[in-house]
């Protein structure tokens, strides 16, 4: 969840949305993602809305603080409870993320999955996923979680190699993620994610080879592997203007893909989303796939992004102020818009396009259909699929997908 907040206009005291949100609510799945903004150290390229500890000391004092965080955070799903009113629908996903939400307690993480459970219901197979740092968890914080409710756990892994791990300030020792797996397997969880980055400084192809055997070997049902983007504003921008270490070009970025989806693929996973591999349709993420079909979902948390239907919310970003909004009984959130038809039609292909069965045709304009013919023509866009009224992306158009979608859209 990148830190810099879109402008907006406000969002009501109580949260209120407006009535044409829910209307068709019933159709359209329901999720929650809770944002779990605490670090133990900040990794180099990290964007994200988080705080180390030295961060946030005496900048909000005990509002601030994790020891008190489940409770804050729980407040904000009652709040979701009244803005959504009589809404029946129970949640479909729930997505604890960060940051790093295994330095809190297993049984906050408990806690906050009850109080959704409680004001909200959870459908019958509701996946339940958290993030995990591999060096924040043992077999008993895993078992408390999958006892607790949790049923899909994704591990920071980024890289087999322990120099590449140093560049991007990554904590954990190589062999650590691998392990977990098998941790999370012994305490019954079925689905088990590993994420890994393509594309640090220094890193060499043979490295990124090492990194995907790890990963499939570790036996996860889902990979997720993406480039390495420099945000400005990083300690790895910084290195990188001072020429303490190299920049990767596209070029690197592109072979590093390349050699995902042929090792990923060799191994029995299937892309699903141009950087998410699963070996089963029930390994996919469903949470995501929330985000990228464009449903309903509450983001919790300082920061935290949410949308019902069209109407698009993010809160406030530092802890304080959040719980600072939530103990005086106001909305934490810090600004809206409400997206039109035109603006959803975008967003549809936006996303869409990056998923394995691609975008319909009939979202296109006029220009995006030409551009979609030439796009077959070019091999980006596959013909069969094309033929049948759908845009999908060949191996070359997902290495070219942000283009070929501005030549859609435009």
């Amino acid at each position: 969840m990148p830190s810099v907040l879109p402008d907006g206009e406000p969002v009501p005291a109580d949260g209120t949305l407006p009535a044409r949100a829910l209307d068709g609510a019933g159709d359209r799945p329901l999720g929650f993602y809770l944002h779990v903004p605490y670090c133990a150290t900040r990794c180099g390229y990290c964007d994200f809305n988080t705080y180390t500890a030295a961060e946030l000391r005496g900048s909000g004092g005990a509002l601030a603080s994790r020891d008190n965080y489940a409770e804050t955070l729980a407040e904000e799903i009652r709040l979701a409870r009244k803005v959504l009113g009589d809404d029946p629908r129970r949640a479909e996903t729930v997505f604890v993320g960060g940051g790093t939400p295994t330095l809190l307690p297993a049984e906050d993480l408990t806690r906050m999955l009850g109080v959704i459970r409680d004001e909200f219901g959870l459908a019958d197979g509701a996946e339940i996923t958290t993030e995990a740092n591999p060096e924040s968890v043992d077999p008993r914080y895993l078992a408390a979680l999958r006892e607790g409710g949790f049923n899909r756990v994704s591990f920071g892994m980024q890289s087999a190699r322990q120099h590449v791990l140093r560049v991007l300030d990554r904590t954990h020792t190589p062999g650590r993620p691998e392990a977990c797996v098998a941790e999370a397997r012994a305490a019954g969880f079925e689905h088990v994610n590993l994420d890994l980055i393509y594309g640090t400084p220094g890193e060499t192809d043979d490295d990124w080879r090492a990194s995907l055997d790890a990963a499939v070997g570790a036996g996860p049902d889902h990979v997720s592997a993406y480039a390495l983007i420099v945000e400005e504003g990083t300690q790895l921008a910084r290195r990188i203007r001072r020429g303490e270490v190299p920049m990767t070009d596209d070029d690197e970025h592109a072979d590093r893909y390349l050699i995902a989806e042929e090792r990923l693929t060799a191994a029995g996973f299937g892309w699903y989303e141009v950087s998410n591999w699963a070996t089963t349709e029930a390994g996919r993420c469903r949470h995501n796939e929330l985000y990228w079909r464009g449903a309903d979902w509450w983001g919790a948390g300082p920061g935290a992004h949410s949308h019902v239907g069209g109407v698009r919310w993010w809160n406030v970003k530092h802890p304080g102020a959040y719980a600072q909004a939530l103990a005086e009984g106001r909305s934490p959130g810090a600004g809206r818009e409400l997206l039109g038809e035109e603006d959803r039609r975008v967003e549809r292909i936006l996303l869409e396009l990056r998923l394995a069965d691609g975008c319909p045709l009939g979202l296109l304009a006029p220009a995006g259909l030409r551009a979609a013919g030439r796009a077959v023509a070019d091999g980006l866009l596959a013909p069969e699929p094309y033929e049948r009224g759908r845009a999908v992306l060949t191996l070359r158009g997902r290495l070219l997908a942000d283009a070929v979608v501005r030549d859609l859209v435009d």
